[in-house]
């Protein structure tokens, strides 16, 4: 086969993965990969808290897939060819030792994402791979002909579009030139602001489990107080799974909190009885159900309209029965959203069905392809994100040296 030259747009994670695979498959290609920004793997950099989730420790397809909430199931044929295992191998091959951690999470040993970018610049470099960064493409033509923010027109056989989430509508505008489809882009992952002064008196507080409802959604995990409302692993995965619904309200909506969600309401019903008869004398203020902590139950108690200084013995079955309703069903008005840390994860992106998910080549226009998160692909934190990075990099990496 005659060599070609493959153009890889963008510098991150699917990028990078992709044109070390093609390199590294086919070493007579030329490969070159453009980044508009002065650095690559900028996103990588501060993933995972600046220390880089790589992958999670689940090495079963389908199981796999179910984290994420836009694109799973186009993901499980393309994650049996490249999973998680062949992630932690590609690594390990390369010198990079890993660590899973007891949630599932794997992480370099190094606890940095600076051993993940320079195994990455050090393979693409012994691989041959053209690195230009400050150089982004400002459209293109015919099939490929490719006008440069440095003035240049560079022409190539195969295209990879990598560009990362579509933020606004500019960011998939190539893809839109080249006859494809851009689901809306909207907010993923986020936290929820609430203006409530009692729980906003509670920051740092960790409750666990507690199940959340919002918009006909349901989650159940750890719920964390903020200083500006609401996050957690709870939150943040009732704000992947409802990222469009979420986004359609303006983020203005009533959120539910079951603080026991392992005790039905007529056992809750029957702790609060069981006090009342058995502690009559002591202050409803200073008897928590476990596992509440008892900052978060005298809030409660409070927002229930139970004065601090009330006994059990005196409590009135009205009053009972709201706070009954408070521990299982607290209503909370939501007034808004913030970034989770420094992530910004998005929902949105190429239309899924536009693409051929066993090679990543588009469906509409022969010789292009796509990997990352330029897709209408996310997921839910825990390295899923850049699992889908690696795996659809690799496949359209073989795909595009093996394609004639």
């Amino acid at each position: 086969m005659s060599s070609q030259h493959i153009i890889v747009v963008g510098g991150g994670a699917a990028g990078l993965f992709a044109g070390i695979t093609c390199a590294e498959t086919a070493p007579g290609n030329k490969v070159t990969i453009l980044e508009q920004g002065p650095d690559f793997l900028a996103k990588v950099r501060i993933s995972g808290g600046g220390r880089c989730n790589v992958t999670h420790a689940c090495f079963d397809a389908r199981e796999f897939a179910t984290q994420y909430p836009r694109g799973g199931k186009e993901l499980i044929g393309p994650l049996k060819r490249f999973g998680a295992r062949d992630t932690v191998a590609w690594f390990k091959a390369r010198g990079v030792k890993l660590n899973t951690e007891c949630d599932g999470c794997i992480f370099p040993l190094s606890n940095t994402s600076q051993t993940i970018i320079d195994c990455f610049l050090n393979a693409a470099q012994a691989a041959g791979v053209t690195l230009r960064s400050n150089c982004g493409v400002e459209r293109i033509e015919d099939r490929f002909k490719l006008t440069l923010s440095t003035g240049e027109t560079i022409s190539c056989d195969r295209l990879l579009l990598a560009t990362g989430g579509c933020r606004s509508a500019a960011a998939g505008q190539l893809a839109v030139s080249l006859g494809h489809t851009l689901e809306p882009p909207v907010p993923s992952l986020f936290t929820f602001d609430l203006d409530t002064p009692w729980l906003r008196e509670l920051a740092g507080i960790v409750i666990e489990p507690v199940e959340a409802s919002a918009q006909g959604l349901r989650e159940r995990g750890t719920l964390l107080v903020t200083h500006t409302g609401l996050s957690g692993p709870v939150i943040l995965r009732l704000s992947a799974w409802g990222a469009r619904t979420l986004h359609d309200c303006n983020y203005k909506f009533s959120l539910l909190i079951n603080w026991l969600p392992n005790l039905p309401v007529e056992e809750v019903a029957t702790e609060l009885q069981w006090r009342r008869s058995q502690q009559p004398g002591r202050l409803v203020v200073n008897t928590p159900i476990a596992p509440l902590p008892t900052r978060l139950w005298e809030q409660l108690v409070l927002a229930a309209g139970i004065a601090r200084d009330t006994r059990w013995a005196v409590l009135p079955r009205a009053a009972m029965h709201r706070l009954t309703q408070q521990l299982i069903r607290t209503k909370l008005p939501v007034i808004g959203k913030s970034v989770n840390k420094e992530e910004f994860v998005t929902c949105g992106g190429v239309r899924l069905r536009e693409v051929n998910f066993r090679t990543m080549e588009s469906r509409i226009c022969p010789g292009l392809y796509f990997a990352g998160e330029l897709l209408d692909i996310d997921s839910l934190t825990g390295g899923f994100n850049l699992q889908a990075a690696w795996t659809t990099g690799w496949i359209a990496g073989h795909a595009m040296v093996e394609a004639r």
